[in-house]
């Protein structure tokens, strides 16, 4: 079975009581948070090797670096074989950090995107305009409804019904 299965299966489990889901989720942010800490401190390596070398050197389990993997790949530059992923897989790290940022902020891992490790790729202004630009790209805007007697959007002072809103 391939560790994404298995992780998924283990992760959103719907049999396992909510107390323990609770804390495998805890225990693993707190991973992640190391793990992002450390590729932003070397933002220009690219980390690599198999599923079970990447694990080993950043000190986790082979299902956290799974969930790990998992939930990087819409960042890297060139995304992982994940859905077919076992531990001799060889994978990469190498992601994109504007991309990165955003899904992130997409996410809505403040405790993710608030790492001060930030700082030093991107300054105040990039991160207030990636933060801008991912939240407005999440926002729908709702064009305003234009009735027969409203004036013509097209700006020539004619009512709509008499202008564009002819059939």
């Amino acid at each position: 079975m391939a560790l994404l299965k298995k992780w998924r299966d283990m992760a959103y489990s719907e049999t396992t009581d909510k107390g323990s889901l609770q804390r495998l989720w805890a225990a693993y942010f707190e991973q992640e948070k190391v793990v992002y800490a450390r590729l932003l401190k070397e933002p220009d390596r690219v980390f690599g090797g198999t599923v079970k070398e990447l694990a080993e050197e950043f000190g986790l389990d082979i299902m956290t670096m799974t969930g790990f993997l998992d939930g990087i790949n819409d960042s890297l530059k060139t995304p992982n074989p994940i859905d077919e992923m076992e531990e001799d897989t060889a994978v990469s790290l190498d992601f994109d950090r504007e991309t990165l940022y955003k899904n992130m902020v997409a996410a809505g891992a403040d405790w993710l995107y608030e790492l001060p490790e930030w700082n030093d790729i991107l300054d105040q202004e990039q991160q207030k305009a990636l933060y801008r630009e991912q939240k407005s790209s999440a926002t729908v805007v709702k064009a305003e409804k234009v009735y027969p007697n409203d004036p013509c959007p097209c700006g020539s002072g004619r009512k709509y019904k008499k202008c564009c809103g002819k059939a």
